[in-house]
C-alpha cells in the first residue's frame, strides 16, 4: 500500500518562508529560510513540515509535470541508455544523449536550480531550529544529510559550486563565486559525519516515515563521497557498517527490487516516493512541476508507435518512449549470461514478439532491438480510478543494499583486500545465480566494472561510474564522449549571467 507521505507543504508556511527574489538574483532561486525563528520553526511539527518541503523539492526534482528529471540527466549520457521517443522530442535531453551539450539547456538548468532549492530549504532547518528537543537534533540531522546528498550530486555533475550553507539574507549574499569541489567534498563529508550522530536507524522509524534520511543511508552516502574521492579506508569504513548493521539486505527475487512491493523493502536504503492519491486528470495535473505522481515513469514507458502490447501477454501500459535502451547493454546480459537480471531489465524483440507483441517500426528513433522493463508502465503501478497516464506511484530507488555492496567490494579492492572484496561481489552475483568470481588484481576490478553495469542499469550510475573510473573515453568516445570536457555538465549560463561573483572564464572545460 502507498503511504501518502510527501504531503504539500501549506500555503501559510510558503508565505513565510519565501522571500522575494526577481529572475536575476543568486542562482535564480527563492531564498528559504530569512524568516525570524521566532516567527516559525518552534515546534516539533512545524519543523517536520520544513523538512518534508526538502523532500519535496527532491521529489520535483526527479520527477517534473515540466520535464525536469535528474534520474533522467543522470541516466542519458551513458552507454546503456537512449534519449528515445522521436528525434526533436525535448530537445534538452536529446542534446545530453549525443553529447550536444550547451549551457544554456534547460534541463541542466532545472536540475541546477531544484538542487538548491531542496539545500537552501535544508538551510532553513540546520540555521533556524533550536535543538532543543530529540526530535529536533534528528530533524537537523536529516537536513545535513539532505543537504549533503544534494550537494553531492552537485559536485558530481558539475565540480566545484557555489557553496551556500547560509541562505542570503541580502543582496551581496547573492553572489558567491564557485567553491573548489575539494571545500564542497568537505562540506559534504562534514554534514554526513555529524547527521550521522543523531540519525535514527531504518528500523526506528514508522510506517509512515521510511522515505526519510536514516542512518544507514547517511553512512552509505558518506562511503560513496569518500569513494568517488579516491579514500578507500575511509570508504570501506562506513560500508562496513552498513552490511554489519543488520539493517539490510538483497530481495530474493531480483525482480521484486522495483515493485510496489519491494517499496522501501530490505534492499531499499533511499527512495523518492511518489502517490497516487491526488488522482489527477487532464485538467488537474499540475505540469508547473508540483506533481505528486512520478509523471516519468509515463514519458519512459514504450511507447505505441514502435511497441504494440494489445495483443501482449504482458502486464504493460504504453508510454511516451524515453529511456530507450541501447543493444550495447542488452548484448552485455547475453555475454555474462545473465538471465535473471536481464528478464527484469530489458526485452529482445524476439522476446517481446514471443508475447503476442508487434514490433511496429523497427526504424525508430533510438531504437536498437531492444525494450527496458525496469521501471516500465504497469497497470499496478498507477491509479485504477483516476488517469493512468498521470497517475504511477512508483518510487525511484536511489540507493540500494547491492550498490552498497558492489562499493564495497571496489573500496575493499582498492584498499588491498580482494579476498574481501570478493565475498561482497559474490552475494550480488548469487542472487543473479551466476557463478562466483575467484580472480584478483585488475582482473577482480573489471568483474565489479561488469558487476555495476548490469546490476545498475538505468539507475544513473554508469556514466559517473565510468568517468570516475577514467574509462569513460574507451568505453564511449564512439558515441560522442570528449574527453577533458564530458566529465562534467555546464554551469547553466544563467547562473553566469545573474551571478556577478561568477564570470563566463569560470565555466567548466569546453563550453
Amino acid at each position: 500500500m502507498k503511504i501518502s507521505l510527501l504531503y504539500k507543504i501549506p500555503a501559510l508556511l510558503f508565505v513565510l518562508l519565501i522571500a522575494s527574489c526577481n529572475e536575476d538574483e543568486f542562482l535564480s532561486v527563492d531564498p528559504i529560510g530569512v524568516l525570524s525563528s521566532d516567527v516559525y520553526l518552534k515546534t516539533d511539527e512545524e519543523v517536520k513540515a520544513v523538512v518534508v518541503g526538502i523532500y519535496d523539492a527532491m521529489q520535483e526534482n526527479f520527477s517534473s509535470g515540466a520535464w525536469t528529471s535528474l534520474y533522467f540527466v543522470k541516466n542519458l549520457p551513458a552507454d546503456d541508455c537512449l534519449a528515445g521517443s522521436t528525434e526533436g522530442d525535448q530537445p534538452g535531453y536529446q542534446n545530453i544523449d549525443d553529447f550536444e551539450i550547451q549551457s544554456d539547456n534547460d534541463k541542466i538548468e532545472g536540475v541546477w536550480s531544484n538542487l538548491y532549492k531542496a539545500i537552501s530549504t535544508a538551510n532553513t532547518i540546520i540555521n533556524k531550529v533550536d535543538g532543543d528537543t530529540d526530535l529536533k537534533v534528528k530533524m537537523i540531522a536529516e537536513a545535513k544529510a539532505l543537504r549533503a546528498y544534494n550537494y553531492f550530486e552537485l559536485v558530481t555533475l558539475f565540480g566545484g559550486v557555489p557553496l551556500m550553507i547560509v541562505n542570503p539574507t541580502d543582496e551581496a549574499e547573492y553572489h558567491l563565486p564557485r567553491s573548489t569541489a575539494a571545500a564542497v567534498y568537505a562540506q559534504i563529508e562534514t554534514d554526513l559525519i555529524e547527521a550521522i550522530a543523531d540519525l535514527p536507524m531504518k528500523s526506528e522509524y514508522s510506517s509512515g516515515d521510511r522515505y526519510r534520511m536514516s542512518k544507514g543511508a547517511a553512512q552509505a552516502y558518506l562511503g560513496k563521497v569518500y569513494l568517488y574521492q579516491k579514500k578507500y579506508a575511509e570508504a570501506e569504513t562506513q560500508f562496513a557498517n552498513v552490511i554489519s548493521s543488520g539493517e539490510y539486505d538483497l530481495e530474493p527475487d531480483f525482480a521484486n527490487v522495483w515493485s510496489v512491493n519491494g517499496e522501501f523493502g530490505p534492499e531499499s536504503l533511499f527512495e523518492i516516493s511518489y502517490t497516487a492519491q491526488e488522482v489527477y486528470d487532464w485538467g488537474t495535473f499540475p505540469w508547473d512541476g508540483t506533481n505528486e505522481s512520478n509523471i516519468e515513469v509515463q514519458l519512459q514507458g514504450p511507447r505505441s508507435s514502435l511497441f504494440d502490447i494489445s495483443e501482449s501477454s504482458l502486464n504493460m501500459l504504453n508510454g511516451w518512449g524515453f529511456n530507450m535502451p541501447s543493444a550495447e547493454i542488452g548484448q552485455a546480459f547475453i555475454d555474462a549470461g545473465d538471465t535473471i537480471r536481464m528478464a527484469s531489465t530489458v526485452m529482445s524483440a524476439a522476446d517481446f514478439e514471443a508475447t503476442g507483441g508487434v514490433i511496429v517500426d523497427d526504424e525508430a528513433h533510438d531504437y536498437e532491438g531492444y525494450m527496458r522493463v525496469k521501471y516500465v508502465t504497469t497497470s499496478s503501478e498507477t491509479s485504477t480510478s483516476g488517469i493512468a497516464e498521470l497517475n504511477y506511484s512508483t518510487n525511484w530507488r536511489l540507493l540500494r543494499y547491492a550498490d552498497v555492496l558492489l562499493m564495497a567490494a571496489e573500496a575493499y579492492h582498492f584498499n588491498n583486500n580482494d579476498a574481501q572484496a570478493l565475498i561482497e561481489l559474490n552475494k550480488v552475483r548469487d542472487r543473479a545465480n551466476l557463478a562466483e568470481v575467484t580472480v584478483t588484481g585488475d582482473a577482480l576490478f573489471n568483474a565489479i566494472v561488469n558487476e555495476r553495469q548490469l546490476e545498475l542499469a538505468f539507475e544513473g550510475c554508469r556514466y559517473w561510474d565510468l568517468v570516475r573510473w577514467e574509462l569513460a573515453s574507451s568505453e564511449m568516445s564512439n558515441i560522442g564522449y570528449v574527453t577533458g570536457k564530458h566529465e562534467l555538465f555546464p554551469i547553466p549560463i544563467n547562473e553566469i549571467i545573474a551571478n556577478t561573483s561568477i564570470s563566463p572564464e569560470d565555466q567548466n572545460p569546453g563550453y
